[in-house]
């Protein structure tokens, strides 16, 4: 549920805050007082495009914020998922446009994108915008639609088409290539030989250079280690001989006084060391080989690495893999036939279960077409028509049609006269009939996610009564206040008899101040929006009947 929207400098709004409440919240004002641009904005937060033409003139950057009452536990693993921090059991949603174009996105006040707005929206609100049809829908969206009452989670179905479709794809490069094959297999056969020759070793130049270092070294190294070990163990006057005479000098002391028993255990653990590094040095000098010999033969291994890796690798490692990827690519082109069986195998192994996904998903759609047309019509009908509703799912199961999705085809039918033909709903001719199809359509959807087992959503209709009036306004004024029961609804509307169903009236207007013009939103009180509907049924003169009509309208509605 939105519990409260601001918005600063965004078009001719320069500044303002509106707390909501759960229920049917109705919005009203004259025409081009910004009511849209409210939606508009709460759109941004939901994760639509930005632009920098609806910075308001003068101001740097426009900002719109939201906080949210949220139940899922899903949108606590996506915030995680982000490396945002949830907090309780609402979230706080800000996005900044600035004039350079770069925006900023935040998160319960933790940077943020764009992307995760978007993966968060379908748990916040669902906008359903002025003038919407199913015109806008494509094939995929028409299908979405569908999907979304049924409930699909389609992520199993879209792997095992990735998988049918990338062992297709394996099969047909390996038809495209064989020519190119053909003329390669000498070169990779020479340059399969070559590697294999060398017999190489991972990591084996890098073992190899510190073994050079140490060879071109080795006088150096010898002539360091054998001084280390007489310095410390060997000479009549090394360490450890001067720290045996210091040795029997604290002994005696420590006769006399406990005290030089500690100084004792120190010299001891001393001597310790110094036996072990002099032991280490001594053991390195005779480790040490300084053949000319094994010099020469590792600089020639790493020439022969050396040239390997201008041609096939900066490293060993990766000459290894490229003689491995040439072995393949020669066991390919030898034992075709035996690679294209196997991988023909694996098609249709990949195509089966494809198909059977994609079978129970159309099984599904089929059975969730006839629920969700009966429901819909059912809706259509209390929002004052007499119409057909069906849904028709189509489609055939032949490889040409599969896609991520399944193979089959959503189209939406309507007549809404008794005794026409069923036609798209798209080719509605009355803007008012279609503004209640699209209604009806998301009523129905967002109950049914509900009842599914989803949590209360805010839903928002922007000018969803264009069109319309009299008994069908009051039937669309009747299926919001029955909407807004389960969800935050709120609702723009010119309409009077849909105002009356307000449980929160809010007041959209323009004022003048130093020359500027700003948009402000006011919550009304019971008497003003008396005022309002009267406002709304007569025009700019009110009138008494036209109070005592509003009056009527809300003892009847409200």
């Amino acid at each position: 549920m939105l519990l409260e929207l601001r918005v600063e400098n965004y078009a001719v709004i320069d500044s303002l805050a509106v707390e909501f409440a759960s229920g049917l919240n109705l919005l009203t004002g004259e025409t081009g007082a910004g009511k849209s641009i409210l939606i508009d904005a709460l759109s941004l937060l939901l994760g639509d495009k930005a632009s920098t033409e609806m910075i308001r003139h003068g101001a740097e950057k426009s900002v719109v914020s939201g906080v949210f009452e949220v139940e899922e536990k899903r949108l606590a693993r996506i915030l995680e998922e982000n490396g945002i921090e949830p907090e309780g059991n609402q979230i706080i949603v800000k996005r900044e446009i600035a004039v350079g174009g770069k925006g900023r996105v935040f998160v319960n006040n933790q940077p943020a994108t764009v992307a995760l707005l978007r993966a968060l929206a379908p748990a916040l609100a669902s906008i359903h915008a002025q003038n919407e049809t199913i015109l806008a829908f494509d094939e995929t969206a028409r299908l979405g639609l569908l999907d979304t009452y049924a409930g699909h989670d389609l992520g199993d179905l879209a792997e095992k088409y990735a998988t049918w479709t990338g062992v297709r794809e394996r099969l047909a490069q390996l038809d495209r290539d064989e020519q190119d094959r053909l003329r390669m297999a000498d070169l990779w056969s020479f340059q399969k030989k070559e590697i294999e020759a060398a017999r190489l070793k991972p990591g084996e130049d890098q073992k190899l250079e510190t073994e050079k270092r140490v060879l071109a070294n080795s006088e150096k190294l010898l002539g360091a280690a054998t001084a280390a070990y007489q310095v410390l163990y060997e000479d009549d006057s090394s360490a450890l001989t001067n720290l045996s005479a210091a040795r029997k000098q604290l002994e005696e002391l420590a006769r006399f006084d406990a005290k030089f028993l500690e100084a004792l255990a120190s010299l001891e653990s001393a001597r310790a060391a110094i036996e072990d590094v002099s032991a280490t040095a001594r053991d390195y000098a005779d480790g040490i080989d300084a053949s000319p010999e094994r010099l020469a033969e590792v600089e020639d291994r790493l020439a022969l690495l050396d040239r390997l890796k201008r041609k096939y690798g900066g490293t060993v490692d990766e000459v290894i893999a490229y003689g491995e990827d040439v072995a393949r690519k020669l066991d390919e082109l030898e034992n075709r036939e035996d690679v294209v069986r196997d991988l023909k195998k694996q098609l249709a192994t990949a195509a089966a279960a494809y198909l059977a996904a994609a079978q129970v998903v159309s099984k599904r759609r089929y059975s969730a077409a006839r629920e969700l047309q009966k429901l819909v019509e059912t809706e259509i009908n209390q929002l004052a028509m007499k119409a057909q509703f069906r849904i028709e799912v189509s489609g055939s199961d032949e490889p040409a049609n599969w896609t991520a999705s399944g193979f089959d085809s959503v189209a939406y039918l309507i007549s809404p006269n008794p005794g026409e033909p069923l036609k798209p709903v798209e080719q509605i001719a009355s803007g008012g009939e279609l503004s209640r199809v699209m209604l009806a359509l998301k009523a129905t959807i967002d109950a049914g996610k509900k009842t599914k087992g989803g949590t209360q959503r805010t839903l928002v209709f922007d000018e969803i009564d264009t069109g319309i009036g009299g008994r069908a306004a009051e039937a669309v004024g009747k299926k919001l206040k029955s909407l807004a029961r389960a969800n935050q609804v709120l609702c723009i509307t010119h309409l009077p008899q849909i105002a009356s169903f307000a449980d929160h009236h809010y007041l959209i207007e323009k004022r003048e101040a130093a020359g500027r013009t700003r948009t402000i939103v006011r919550a009304l009180t019971p008497p003003e929006q008396t005022e309002e509907i009267a406002r709304m049924l007569s025009g700019a003169t009110l009138t008494e009947t036209s109070r005592q009509h509003a009056e009527q309208l809300l003892k009847a509605n409200g």
